[in-house]
């Protein structure tokens, strides 16, 4: 529609305030062109012009790309010349960009085969690691034997750490000096406390390091937390001392069973000095600023691993987990394991880092301009594209992964600027740059005529139009500035009775001279436009996305409307899956309209009763509480489940109508929990501490289950014949008894009885031992 043309409506008065309006808006630089009755725009849409006649005469520059330098990717890192080993590829390219012309180009990451490793092992050696360091006497050997599957080419250095050798962080008095256990009952000699001290350079030589970890001997603080933060910045910066190789991939572990000082605590000892972030290794290779300057803070810690292509590998307690997980995200390219109390697991801790780190390409960007918009879309190996994202995860040793880079100049800068930004995968020595220049000026410009006939001798002829010098007016500067006359009246009115120049200027050589205003100015042949008259929002002309040309908004790149504050971007509707709109709604003016029944969020992400919302909780739950999943990545998992609140609790309560309850199998058994959208847009999910599992029954179980059935069958078997017999015997003797009551005759009664006893009576007389004794006999 002709409202919709950014381009006309005589808004730009040069080449290079057309190109700047958009990128699709074009120049004419015909000296005739356009007819003596009407004013036919110079700036329009290409097609156009050309349509109006001004083909062969158009200026309309568009964004280019061009490869400087693109080696192919090596496939293996071992060699004899490792500087000749390619991760990414191209290696250099060069921008040439127009304001708001998006242009693009293809990055491609391979993690090699057989890259160099070296590994510096840097030690807490405070009095509770002492049962660490009895562990990790032969480390070395061992260490070398487990990464050597990994690479051929591995080396292994050594340093250890205390705190800051002044109170309150350590023992300062006198009695101290030598030995700070003096009085500690439990270890009562120890070595005086000490910042950091670099012991052994890195070197392919691993029993230097096992004899290097046998002379070692712990020392004592005062306070919890130790300095590790400094030593770990003595590790990154002090290159040359340490030894790291351009060449290899730099591993920094780091192992402590407590929490680190951090920037400001030096201030508990007087250090007001922030840390310079450079090196200070003195020839004793002990840390020399340890009493003099602060703590490092912990974006200084991630600019210097960063610059030294550093991945920094946390090993700590169980108990100090959480926090370290946390400094993760705040020190890009780190990653943290649990270490056990006496480092046991060492070896399997740095080997799992050290492929978890090689599982995962990220792409960062340094010293990105202002002005340039970089928009990423990563091509993982599943194929797929996910727009926003520039990492990708479970990869394998030679796999090979790209990145689309969308770049886009938002504003021109001074003439002749140019700007240089690298991108580089984290941890990385390989690295892009990117040199990028302007199309920010016309070529026509480049054959401008001063003092040119075409302009009356008193202007500068370019790109068909003439720049008048001062005092001169006109299309050809053929007036001068005073003249007037009632002759040239009407040429100063838009319309017959219309105000002279519309009530807004003064005529002068048959031009309208517009006045100032205080709101902005007023332009036009007759001044009738200006840059103050049109549509604002929430009190912003034009949104602010957008110029005020002659009552109208003319909109700047990614933005439409009456008022411009409809946004035509699309990034900020991509929800953290890469669907647009979490595929539950469109994208309008940039935001998204929901259209699912139920769902809401910026990007459509919540829906409690929309299928598929289980699944997606659960990525959460398993990357936040298990560390495990697709999103196991911290960074990750801290993006895509930020409004998640997690809970863990032994039974799992289903009475809430509102929470919607979801099961997944977890090992042959069910993980269940619940989950309930709340208004502050935060999802509350209530998850079981422990999958519920259903175990099988033994077989001695089994067997006693079956015998004790047969022996209650038997009893109750027994119980009811015992029963029929005790009924059955009561029966027949009552049946006795009735019989017998129905008798005709008694037992005394019978005459045929007789008595079986008989009685008899005798006497006798008889003498023994002169006594004589009378006597009955029955």
């Amino acid at each position: 529609a002709e409202g919709l043309n950014l381009c006309t409506s005589g808004s730009a008065t040069s080449c290079e305030e057309c190109l700047l309006i958009h990128p699709k808006c074009a120049w004419c630089s015909k000296e005739d062109f356009g007819s003596t009755k009407s004013i036919t725009s110079r700036c329009d849409f290409l097609q156009n012009l050309i349509a109006n006649g001004c083909a062969g005469a158009v200026e309309s520059p568009s964004s280019s790309i061009s490869v400087l330098r693109n080696v192919p990717l090596s496939s293996k890192g071992s060699g004899q010349s490792h500087l000749d080993v390619t991760q990414i590829t191209p290696q250099k390219v060069a921008l040439n960009l127009r304001p708001g012309d998006r242009t693009s180009f293809r990055v491609q990451v391979r993690q090699v085969e057989d890259y160099p490793v070296d590994l510096y092992y840097l030690m807490d050696l405070s009095l509770s690691m002492n049962d660490d360091l009895d562990n990790i006497r032969n480390l070395g050997t061992k260490l070398a034997e487990e990464m050597r599957k990994l690479t051929s080419n591995f080396r292994l250095g050594f340093g250890s750490f205390v705190d800051k050798n002044i109170s309150p962080f350590s023992y300062t008095a006198p009695r101290y000096q030598n030995n700070p256990c003096i009085g500690y009952k439990l270890f009562p000699s120890c070595v005086p406390s000490f910042g950091f001290r670099h012991l052994l350079s890195l070197t392919d030589k691993v029993d230097r390091f096992n004899e290097e970890v046998r002379k070692q001997k712990v020392s004592r603080n005062r306070d919890a937390p130790e300095g590790g933060f400094d030593a770990i910045l003595q590790a990154a910066v002090c290159k040359e001392k340490i030894g790291w190789r351009k060449e290899a991939s730099h591993l920094l572990v780091f192992t402590t069973d407590d929490v680190p000082h951090i920037a400001l605590d030096g201030k508990l000892g007087g250090l007001v000095q922030p840390h310079d972030g450079q090196c200070h290794l003195n020839e004793a290779n002990e840390y020399s600023a340890s009493s003099q300057l602060d703590y490092p803070s912990l974006a200084l810690l991630g600019e210097k691993l960063a610059e030294n292509n550093i991945h920094l590998i946390f090993a700590v307690t169980k108990s100090h987990y959480i926090l370290y997980k946390n400094f993760t995200t705040l020190i890009p390219g780190t990653t943290v394991e649990i270490l056990h109390k006496d480092s046991k697991n060492i070896i399997e801790l740095i080997v799992k880092a050290y492929n978890s780190i090689r599982s995962k390409v990220e792409l960062t960007v340094w010293d990105s301009p202002e002005d340039i918009g970089l928009t990423f879309t990563a091509t993982c190996q599943d194929g797929l594209s996910y727009p926003g994202l520039r990492k990708c995860g479970d990869l394998k040793i030679g796999d090979t992964v790209s990145f689309e880079v969308a770049v886009e100049a938002r504003s021109c800068p001074a003439e002749d600027t140019s700007r240089t930004f690298t991108i580089k995968p984290a941890g990385f020595r390989d690295t892009l740059e990117v040199a990028v220049a302007y199309s920010c000026r016309c070529g026509c410009s480049g054959r401008a005529a001063p003092a040119s006939a075409k302009c009356s001798g008193n202007g500068t002829y370019s790109c068909g139009l003439c720049e008048c010098e001062p005092g001169y007016l006109g299309a050809r500067c053929e007036c001068q500035e005073g003249a007037s006359g009632d002759l040239h009246q009407a040429l100063c009115r838009e319309a017959e009775g219309k105000p002279l120049c519309s009530g807004r200027g003064e005529c002068s050589c048959n031009q309208c001279l517009c006045y100032e205003s205080e709101f902005g100015n007023i332009y036009g042949p007759f001044c009738e436009c200006d840059d103050f008259s049109c549509a604002r929002y929430k009190g912003v002309l034009c949104s602010g996305h957008g110029e005020c040309h002659c009552g109208e908004c003319k909109c700047h790149a990614g933005y439409i409307g009456d008022n411009c504050n409809c946004s035509t971007e699309m990034d900020s509707c991509v929800s953290s899956d890469g669907q647009m709109c979490s595929g539950r709604g469109a994208c309008v003016c940039g935001k998204c309209q929901c259209t699912e029944p139920g769902a809401f969020g910026e990007t459509c992400e919540k829906c409690p009763t929309c299928p598929g919302v289980c699944s997606t909780k659960r990525d959460c739950i398993e990357c936040k509480l298990f560390n495990s999943g697709r999103l196991a990545d911290n960074q990750t998992c801290q993006k895509h489940c930020k409004d998640e609140i997690i809970t863990t609790v032994d039974v799992l309560e289903t009475d809430d109508p509102n929470a919607i309850l979801c099961a997944y199998p977890v090992n042959n058994c069910v993980m269940k929990f619940t989950y309930l959208e709340l208004p502050s847009g935060k999802s509350n999910l209530t998850v079981l501490k422990e999958p519920a599992c259903s175990s099988a029954p033994s077989a001695v179980t089994i067997v006693l289950a079956v015998i004790g059935s047969v022996v209650l069958i038997g009893i109750i078997l027994l119980a009811l014949w015992k029963l029929l017999v005790t009924i059955h015997d009561r029966r027949e003797f009552d049946r006795f008894q009735s019989e017998r009551s129905r008798a005709r005759y008694e037992m005394a009664s019978n005459p045929l009885y007789r008595k079986p006893i008989s009685t008899h009576n005798v006497e006798f007389t008889f003498n023994k031992l002169n006594k004589s004794y009378n006597g009955t006999v029955d």
